[in-house]
């Protein structure tokens, strides 16, 4: 029950990121991935979905799912790909935050409208807005790590 409960809070979270449609159907292929693991707690060194996740092992693992690879850490994940604007941010895109004022230290995964799925310390996985005072503060960069093919696949449902 409890998963069901997760599921559904994590579909209409990323419903409300700006998806026109309401049925969970019309999720895209990212979005239901990472809705499938909403609320998995926080985990340091963590990649699996039973165990917990830590933010670039939540990564890792959502890309994985698309037959992607990336480096494990979030600080080596932020050195792939190429740059992009925060204005230019498209889903499957990755954001990087300095959380502990020595250089990159958090990552997460751009869905859209803004917002950004990650595993949180404090709310495993969850879906967070770029414009919060917290993220806002702390944002350092962004990458492009995927083909327009890999897109492509993602954003389709």
């Amino acid at each position: 029950m409890k998963k069901a409960i997760v599921f559904v809070l994590g579909a209409a979270l990323l419903l409300s990121s700006g998806s026109a449609n309401v049925y969970a159907d019309d999720l895209t292929k990212l979005e239901n991935e990472v809705s499938e693991v909403m609320g998995v707690p926080y985990k340091w060194g963590g990649t699996k979905a039973s165990e917990g996740f830590d933010c670039s092992g939540f990564i890792l693992y959502i890309f994985d799912k698309f037959n992607l690879d990336l480096p494990r850490t979030s600080k080596a994940q932020a050195s792939t790909g190429v740059y992009v604007e925060k204005s230019e941010l498209r889903p499957g895109d990755l954001v990087f935050f300095d959380t502990s004022g020595n250089g990159i230290s958090h990552a997460g995964i751009y869905v859209g409208n803004g917002k950004f799925a990650h595993s949180s310390s404090s709310n495993g996985v969850s879906i967070s807005k770029l414009s919060e005072g917290y993220y806002k503060q702390r944002y350092v960069t962004a990458r492009r790590t995927i083909s327009e093919n890999s897109y492509q696949k993602m954003i389709s449902d």
